[in-house]
């Protein structure tokens, strides 16, 4: 029988789920099972829950047949545990390390309580930590145990479930359990905290409650929090049953108005529509639980009054802030006055259903996946009208003739985008205003990511220098479709930009014509001898870098030992185009026909099905150049630095796709030998496409044109399934 039983309920929070169950299975204190409930998650939570199944034998999951919510999934998962003690742990939120030892500790110091609180601290989606603000009521409550009637204090804390292990014995023999609600840890943390002889403090964090940026219920706009009044009642009916518990009513009944009228105050909890009625509901619940001879004073005095008189002086107190936050106000720049008469074009013109605007790289031209989209609507869907946004009439000058378009920032542009129902973009859309109600989305990103992006961004300051995270999510935010190549992208996606998008496992557009094997006509144009092999050298920026550039490797020593019958292709970051990359070398050694220079070719997908070889350091290309099944070098002589600054998400060096060297010495004497070409390149190769090319069939265009743009049904690869496993309802232990 293990110490603890870790109950873990799962729901939409794939994102979030690994770095949970590590956080409990790397515990120093190792004595612990794991009960894992799959609340019939749409997401690959399942998959994920297996998965640790598999690898350790601690972790016991079980698939519900339904979606049940949180606590009734919780409840699904207590006949299963056998610890000594319950803790409920949130699927989003982590144990801090050496926390079940330190509680461990507690419990055997203090003889085994019914109850022990410990404390935690709130860690934001930007980065920034908070301790508990009433840390205080446990470093107060001493060594030794108590009731809440003896420490009245412990109930000021949150009442949640998470900061408590629980006596699984005196679980059972009271008969607790969740409710369905969205509440429902209200209505079990009074009845236990008040029922409990014996209860314990723990002056430690023992647990990162995390605060996502969207995604919670609870801090959402919803009628559902509506529900809180149920189980207000459940409480309240708790309470009049026992005759113990009768001093504690009035506590409860105050404590219920406080709680009603904090969700009422907050602007972002329930729609503007309801107040009247949830105020309604609140007295009405709040009159008829009144205790006999009960005082009722301050806030709460509200609830015997009328919703016009709470009203009145709610607007009285924000007449109050407002007058002096005008005192201070400046007027918007003329800017801000062009953006609103843009807003009030959105207001008066409605949508175009057959208008898809696209754009990919900071309006660059018809580049990457949204210009594989285009095409693939233009050859399925010819009644869609396809417009590009490109940035000035230069680059406006090398599209095709028969390529709709219109210059960044004009009128023009943004009569266009106002009416578009569909928008198109491989990086986050600038200059637009908020988004219109019925328009759709669809952000294709610029390769699977091996850095971090996003707010992962938020604890390497080197990394996101000129990056405005909070405003990039804000922009985010738009989105409601992110196309995805595997589920690596889509954990990494969803995690990095909290958002409320969707996200659609299509594969990555511009790699069907790599999948395909499609024609191209680089090495004609560059004038390559069939019979020689193209080595492309793709080397990424550096953030710690000032410009980015980083010199690592001598092009024109590597092209010198290639030897005859090679030639040798660079392409530079396309940040680094227009810096100094390119005069300190590299456009001398192209113009004599040493190496060829690819930077500004438009089209990667003729470089990379040019090349019989790609090496790179870091970029996101191999992931699309394994689309090819050709032998890759990963050429790592900084990783730990590069890892350091920039953040990754995975040890590239420990599963690459290909040979890794660590020194131009190591490099040269791999193509001299032939073994960059070799059965262990094959085989690495094999492991990282079966990864990382998950779900690239060479239709991912087609797939969202007729997905997402026609919404017609269209089975294959790429189509997302719930990450169920098989045999649900059952408990399937490793």
């Amino acid at each position: 029988m293990p110490r603890f039983s870790v109950i873990v309920p799962c729901y939409r929070v794939q994102a979030y789920l690994g770095e949970c169950l590590d956080s409990v299975l790397a515990q120093s204190y190792q004595d612990l099972e794991v009960i894992a409930v799959d609340d019939r998650s749409p997401d690959d939570c399942g998959a994920i829950l297996d998965e640790y199944a598999a690898r350790d034998p601690r972790v016991r999951v079980l698939h519900l047949a339904e979606n049940v919510g949180l606590g009734r999934a919780r409840n699904a998962g207590l006949p299963h545990a056998t610890g000594d003690y319950l803790l409920f742990l949130d699927s989003d939120d982590t144990l801090t390390p050496g926390a079940l030892r330190a509680i461990a500790d507690r419990l055997a110091e203090s003889g085994d309580p019914d109850v022990l609180v410990f404390d935690y601290a709130r860690t934001y989606w930007w980065g920034g930590t908070r301790r508990n603000a009433l840390a205080e009521v446990l470093a107060e409550a001493g060594p030794d145990t108590f009731t809440a009637a003896g420490y009245p204090r412990i109930l000021d804390l949150l009442m949640v479930v998470w900061n408590k292990v629980y006596r699984r014995e005196f679980v059972a023999a009271e008969g607790f359990e969740f409710p369905p609600g969205y509440y429902e840890d209200t209505p079990w943390t009074f009845p236990v905290m008040l029922s409990a002889r014996r209860i314990a403090a723990l002056d430690r964090i023992c647990l990162n409650y995390r605060q996502r940026r969207q995604g919670n219920i609870l801090s959402t706009t919803s009628r559902k929090h509506f529900d809180v009044h149920d189980q207000y009642e459940r409480v309240l009916a708790f309470a009049g049953q026992r005759p113990e518990l009768a001093p504690w009513r009035p506590y409860l009944h105050r404590k219920m108005g406080e709680h009603c009228l904090d969700i009422l105050a907050k602007p972002d909890r329930l729609p503007p529509a309801d107040k009247a009625e949830f105020f309604r509901r609140t007295a009405e619940l709040f009159r008829r639980w009144r205790p006999e001879g009960a005082h009722v004073d301050g806030e709460v005095a509200a609830l015997e009054g009328s919703w016009a008189g709470y009203r009145l002086r709610r607007q009285a107190g924000r007449a109050g802030r407002e007058a002096v936050r005008r005192a201070g106000a400046v007027w918007r720049p003329v800017a801000g006055r062009a953006r609103s008469g843009w807003a009030s074009l959105h207001a008066r013109r409605p949508l175009d259903p057959h208008l898809v605007v696209y754009s990919a790289s900071s309006h660059r031209g018809l580049l990457g996946d949204p210009a594989a989209v285009y095409r693939a609507a233009r050859r399925i869907a010819p009644q869609l009208r396809g417009v590009w946004v490109v940035r000035d009439a230069e680059t406006a000058a090398g599209l095709p003739p028969d390529v709709e378009h219109v210059i960044a920032g004009t009128r023009r542009c943004a009569e266009v985008m106002a009416r578009a129902k569909y928008l198109v973009n491989d990086v986050v859309w600038t200059g637009v205003p908020a988004k219109r109600p019925g328009s759709v989305y669809i952000h294709t990103h610029q390769g699977t990511p091996l850095k971090y992006l996003g707010a992962d961004l938020l604890d390497k300051p080197g990394a996101r220098l000129g990056v405005d995270v909070p405003r990039s999510l804000r922009r985010a935010d738009r989105w409601d479709h992110s196309l995805v190549a595997c589920r690596h992208s889509e954990l990494v996606y969803e995690r990095a930009y909290p958002c409320h998008f969707a996200s659609a496992r299509t594969g990555s557009p511009r790699n069907d014509v790599l999948v395909a094997g499609g024609p191209g006509d680089f090495r004609r144009r560059h004038g390559i001898p069939e019979e020689h092999t193209v080595v492309l050298y793709a080397p990424t920026r550096r953030d710690y870098r000032r410009g980015g550039h980083v010199d690592r490797i001598d092009v024109a020593r590597l092209a010198a030992d290639l030897g005859a019958g090679h030639t040798l292709v660079v392409r530079l970051h396309p940040s680094l185009a227009a810096g100094p990359a390119r005069g300190l070398g590299l456009a001398e050694l192209a113009r004599r026909g040493i190496v060829i220079d690819a930077t500004d070719e438009p089209g990667l997908a003729d470089v990379l099905l040019a090349a019989d070889a790609l090496i790179t350091d870091y970029s996101s290309v191999m992931f699309d150049y394994a689309n090819l099944d050709r032998p890759i070098v990963i050429h790592a002589d900084d990783w730990e630095v590069y890892r350091g600054t920039r953040g990754v998400y995975f040890d590239l060096t420990a599963e690459p796709p290909g040979h890794v060297t660590r020194s131009y010495r190591e490099l040269a004497r791999l193509f001299a030998s032939g073994r960059w070409r070799d059965s262990e390149s094959a085989r690495l190769r094999a492991a990282f496409r079966s990864r990382y090319c998950e779900f690239e069939d060479g239709r991912a265009a087609e797939r969202v044109v007729r997905t997402l743009l026609l919404d017609e049904p269209m089975p294959g690869a790429g189509v997302r399934l719930p990450g169920q496993a098989a045999g649900r309802g059952a408990l399937t232990p490793a």
